[in-house]
């Protein structure tokens, strides 16, 4: 299910072509958070930080020059203060700004949308991580927040985009982000005449399983998720078995859905709506740039006298349980064990980011992963050697100093929609390391021919893995290094936005 209407090009000339097809249209942008953090300051004032990543980099880069909108759940007082408010992209010309667009459910709602349907149920569920025989219960308190909370919210979300297009009169173009907005396509498609009706294009961000996982899922939640994607003209996923799974699951449970696998498209309700697949990626010119900062420059000079006659594994992780951590160090301690003649010779840096540990089951498995580091360097290190050092803490300049000081770097994910970090270690890497990349990262698709890709539950692989890694010869490195680079490269975050704008015109939407 490739894209056949993608053909590649300089992004920078494909972005300039996609703007001037966007000009005089009205574009409405929606995602759960905001492209802005608003606050108020000592006196009153309201001050705003732009959001960091690529994500936002590229859709504010397309706002420009373009009538856009931006709606999203306000987060701080000061969000729901300010309802709506034009914000400057530029500050040089007072014209180019964005509209964003603040909605203020109560907090009962917000926390059954987010929670417990968004976070973990949806999460949990499309990252195969529930274990069934005990998890989850769907129980009364749960269908209240689907019905109070999710679908109160993503219907919140549906009548402002109705009332934008309602404002403009001309084309319009919507882009929904992700997981949390299920359920709006749906509302706003039923509510807005066909003649008015916007193109709706929805991108998910995470994986989708297949149809035997969204059993857990109750008949009506599921067919209410199913039929509101179908509502969309363009339904985007980060790889290509991400939308042949959702075709599966469409044909398994959506009934008078007709599916075509060899087009990528889905006819329900008298409507088409065409599955492709847009990997994600990164601003490569935002990271080069960073990497040159004086932080992260301190932060390699520390790294690399802490690190220097040895070769250096490195993981960037979120500490989540799809992320794999505790086997990445069952691995390390396996590649000890096999080949002895790594000990005292290298050193495995885990750069972990906390996450939700508000969840029992995230701090449970944030202990899990101390006690085995802890073992390991009780089982192999000594007083001139420790084999494994846990950094945690949300530090982005370290963590790229870090990554471009490797000599393998480890992305064993269990299941990930794409894992940037697989794409900003290779970009800024200065030794030709080597990736070792899970067959279950959404990055695979892009990435395994430069990658030593493992199975992740597989701890001997890994550890095998990364034997061959670290004895590889330098030219085999060096190749593999330029691969991976030169992908990355020619396929970044602003190629990632083209590709869906070039669809939509295509396919002539």
């Amino acid at each position: 299910m490739a894209n056949p209407y993608i053909q590649q090009g300089h992004t920078e000339d494909c972005l300039h072509e996609r703007k001037e097809y966007l000009a005089g249209k009205k574009l409405i942008i929606c995602a759960n958070r905001a492209p802005f953090q608003f606050e108020k300051d000592q006196d009153e004032e309201y001050i705003f930080e732009r959001g960091s990543g690529g994500l936002v980099t590229a859709l504010l880069g397309l706002t420009q020059n373009i009538d856009a909108t931006w709606i999203a759940c306000a987060q701080s007082s000061a969000d729901r203060e300010l309802t709506s408010v034009h914000v400057p992209l530029d500050p040089d010309i007072p014209e180019h700004t964005i509209h964003i667009k603040f909605l203020s459910p109560t907090a009962e709602a917000y926390e059954g949308y987010y929670n417990v349907i968004a976070n973990p149920l949806l999460w949990f569920l499309q990252h195969s991580m529930w274990n069934v025989p005990t998890s989850p219960i769907i129980n009364r308190a749960t269908w209240n927040a689907w019905d109070d909370g999710y679908v109160a919210v993503n219907k919140l979300f549906a009548r402002a985009i109705i009332e934008a297009t309602r404002e403009y009169p001309g084309t319009k173009l919507v882009m929904l982000q992700d997981y949390h907005l299920y359920l709006t396509a749906r509302h706003v498609r039923d509510a807005i005449p066909p003649r008015s009706r916007p193109t709706l294009l929805h991108f998910i961000h995470i994986p989708w399983p297949g149809p035997e996982y969204w059993r857990i899922l109750p008949p009506n939640m599921r067919f209410s998720i199913l039929d509101s994607l179908c509502a969309v003209d363009i339904l985007g996923f980060q790889t290509n078995a991400d939308g042949l799974n959702f075709i599966r699951t469409c044909e398994s449970f959506l009934p008078k859905a007709y599916v075509n696998f060899k087009h990528g498209r889905i006819w329900y309700r008298n409507h088409a709506t065409y599955v492709r697949d847009f990997p994600i990626s990164i601003d490569v010119d935002s990271i080069k740039n960073q990497v040159r900062s004086p932080e992260v420059v301190e932060y390699r000079s520390e790294i690399e006298s802490n690190t220097e006659d040895f070769n250096v594994i490195v993981r960037v992780d979120r500490i989540e349980p799809s992320k794999n951590i505790v086997r990445g160090f069952l691995a390390f301690e396996e590649l000890l064990d096999l080949h002895p003649e790594h000990c005292g010779n290298v050193h495995f840096l885990a750069y972990l980011v906390p996450s939700r540990l508000g969840v029992e089951e995230y701090n449970e498995y944030l202990d899990n992963i101390n006690a085995t580091a802890g073992r390991v360097n009780a089982k192999y290190g000594d007083s001139d050697w420790e084999p494994v050092r846990i950094i945690i803490g949300e530090n982005y300049d370290r963590a790229l100093a870090a990554l471009q000081i490797y000599d393998v770097l480890l992305v064993n994910a269990i299941a990930d929609g794409m894992n940037l970090v697989a794409k900003e270690g290779p970009i800024i890497n200065q030794h030709n390391g080597v990736l070792i990349l899970s067959e279950s990262a959404g990055a695979n698709q892009q990435l395994g021919a430069g990658a030593i890709v493992i199975p992740p539950c597989d701890v001997y692989a890994t550890a095998e893995a990364m034997h061959q890694a670290l004895i590889m010869p330098e030219s085999e490195k060096r190749e593999k290094a330029h691969l991976l680079k030169w992908r990355i490269e020619k396929e970044d975050i602003v190629d990632w936005l083209c590709r869906q704008l070039q669809t939509i015109e295509e396919l002539g939407l």
